[in-house]
């Protein structure tokens, strides 16, 4: 009985690491493919970290731009409040 149980156990063993053994392997579409959607991501990426550059670069433009507008806005303010001496 003993003996029996030991083969059986031995022959799931061996059942197990044959079953591992076979690995599937991907065919060269799936490479292929693998490797278009790689280029793919990569290029999203770059293309993502220049938008945010060039978005970085657009809000200074309109921050300068809205601090040139509200200089300009008290120049205007000023010249309309300048009282000049009565003559």
């Amino acid at each position: 009985m003993n003996k029996l149980r030991i083969l059986v156990l031995g022959l799931i063993a061996v059942g197990m690491f044959s079953l591992t053994s076979c690995k599937w392997k991907p065919s060269e579409d799936q490479i292929k493919t693998l490797e278009e959607t790689k280029a793919a991501a990569l290029s999203a990426e770059e293309t993502l970290q220049k938008k945010k550059a060039e978005r970085q670069e657009w809000e200074k433009k309109v921050a300068a731009k809205k601090a040139e507008l509200d200089k300009l806005k008290k120049d205007k303010e000023n010249v309309q409040n300048f009282q000049q001496p009565a003559e």
